[in-house]
């Protein structure tokens, strides 16, 4: 199959292969490549596709994808690479009478605009003789010169490498400034940032008429970004006033319900409703397409569920007020208790066994203890494999995006199986707020 540049924006380097393939399965767009040569350091990778159209195709909906490009060649020099070109003749033929326009960019270094004539004027070799078109020309050819990594202080004085070809197509990078948090009517302090929120929506394989849910829906982003690709979504949360509006940075502007009406999402999210996910309503048996969340690790919202902390009187809840029972009382608040970090996992993958249909993705945030964290670390389910694992690093800390798929049916009540070692999740808020310094983990 012929080959194709994909040009991936220079961020979250863990999370682009992954993306990468989930957008190979949404679009039907069957590609292979050569896992080895990928390098974090480079946002260049190779790709074989079966056509141009069918590449363009792939990275549409593509968020951490810039461009798809028809590869013509590369070189470490411009005589390399016009040495190469010029093989290949028959290839310009399509190309000789149409309008045309020249791109150059530069990977880890600005050109100037000077530069960028001079690369231009030195491909003329190729003698295409139809009209310059700044605008919506027919072909767009695209120039690369690779530098190497952005931040580095001392910049190569001469590429790496030079990337030629023809350009076919763009990802969806724009809809990172469309969801952007500070843009939208609500948030709180544990609302997810566009570009992740974006990325899951893709792991997660959100499509028209998909049904998604998130079982610690917040402030909702995730229902945002899945149903923006078409999916019905809806969400439940312990903590109602997330999804009311009534806490969170800005208030009185009816929650959740703002934003769907912001984006004209209003038809593709079903509900929010409020529970315990440990208690949930939900009828036995499969019925999510996907399941996309980020599980409350108990620094900026605490994580809880339903249940009564060590000590606390049971009887309170069954004490009269005003001649009403109080847990009958509308204002009633039932008790909660911590809920562990590895138990939240725990149990979200073996509500997932159940819940997924077959083919079905969990999408999930782990966050980790940087330096001892281990692959062991990832509880496992009979009828979940782990798709992908990319890790976000926040200095003492990082947070791995984990990709899980329901490969069969659900036989009896086969749960989550846990690793033997404590793993480096164990109690993260008691290790977070005393600064990862050692705690029992068996506690």
């Amino acid at each position: 199959m012929p080959l194709f540049l994909v040009y991936f924006a220079h961020f979250h380097q863990e999370f682009r292969l992954p993306e990468l393939d989930s957008l190979s399965i949404l679009e039907n767009v069957p590609i292979t490549y050569d896992a080895s040569s990928y390098s974090p350091e480079s946002p260049f990778f190779l790709v074989e596709v079966e056509s141009a159209a069918q590449a363009a195709k792939l990275v549409r909906r593509g968020i951490l994808i810039r461009f798809i490009i028809e590869y013509w060649g590369s070189g470490k020099t411009y005589d390399e690479l016009f040495a190469l070109l010029k093989q290949t003749p028959d290839r310009w033929s399509d190309f000789m009478a149409c309008s045309f326009k020249f791109t150059v960019d530069g990977f880890g270094r600005s050109l100037s605009q000077k530069e960028k004539v001079s690369v231009i004027e030195s491909f003329s070799f190729m003698g295409f003789q139809g009209p310059i078109k700044m605008k919506n020309p027919d072909a767009e050819f695209f120039v690369c010169e690779e530098y190497g990594e952005p931040d580095n202080p001392l910049p190569a004085e001469t590429p790496k490498m030079i990337w030629f070809g023809r350009l076919l197509g763009q990802g969806s990078r724009d809809l990172i400034d469309k969801f952007d948090v500070k843009k939208r009517k609500y948030l709180g302090n544990t609302t997810m940032d566009a570009e992740l929120s974006l990325v899951m929506a893709n792991q997660a394989l959100a499509r028209d008429s998909a049904l998604v849910y998130d079982p610690f829906v917040g402030t909702g982003s995730f229902l945002l970004t899945c149903s923006h690709f078409g999916a019905y979504s809806m969400g439940s949360d312990i903590d109602g006033r997330q999804i009311r509006g009534t806490a969170g940075f800005r208030l009185g502007v009816n929650g959740i319900s703002a934003n769907l009406a912001q984006y004209g999402l209003a038809d593709r999210v079903l509900d929010t409703v409020v529970f315990d996910i440990c208690r949930n309503p939900w009828r036995d048996g499969p019925m999510f397409d996907a399941i996309v969340t980020d599980p409350p690790y108990g620094v900026r919202a605490g994580a809880k569920r339903l249940g009564r902390k060590s000590g606390v009187d049971p009887e309170r809840s069954l004490r009269v007020v005003d001649g009403v029972e109080n847990h009958r009382r509308s204002d009633y608040l039932p008790p909660t208790e911590p809920y562990e970090m590895s138990d939240v996992i725990s149990d979200l993958l073996s509500f997932a066994a159940e819940k997924l249909v077959v083919g079905g993705r969990l999408v999930y945030w782990l966050p980790t203890v940087a330096g001892e964290y281990d692959p062991k670390d990832l509880p496992v389910h009979p009828v979940l494999r782990v798709v992908a694992n990319s890790e976000q690093p926040f200095g003492g800390w990082s947070r791995r995006l984990v990709t899980m798929e329901k490969i069969a049916s659900l036989e009896g009540r086969a749960t989550a199986e846990l690793p033997e070692h404590a793993p480096a999740h164990r109690n993260f808020r008691d290790r977070y707020f005393s600064k990862f310094e050692a705690l029992s983990l068996n506690s």
